[in-house]
């Protein structure tokens, strides 16, 4: 999954080399700290938070597969 947040942010942004994914496990959930560049943010982000909305929708549906809950944070 955190290939597919990588990919979904890279696809968004204007300097893809600049998007990093943390990944921090634990025993029911996954947290994925997403950083992009700092003038790519409001790309992550969208008009009243759409994309990212949009973003955690899918990666949650992925997570549903494994019986994890999965969260995004947008740093």
């Amino acid at each position: 999954m955190k290939e597919l947040v990588e990919v979904l942010a890279k696809a968004l942004v204007d300097h893809p080399d600049q998007v990093r994914v943390n990944e921090i496990t634990g025993e029911r959930s996954v947290v994925y700290e997403l950083s992009v560049a700092p003038e790519d943010m409001g790309k992550i982000i969208g008009k009243q938070g759409r994309i990212a909305k949009a973003i955690r929708t899918i990666v949650s549906a992925a997570g549903v597969k494994e019986n994890k809950r999965v969260m995004i944070e947008i740093i």
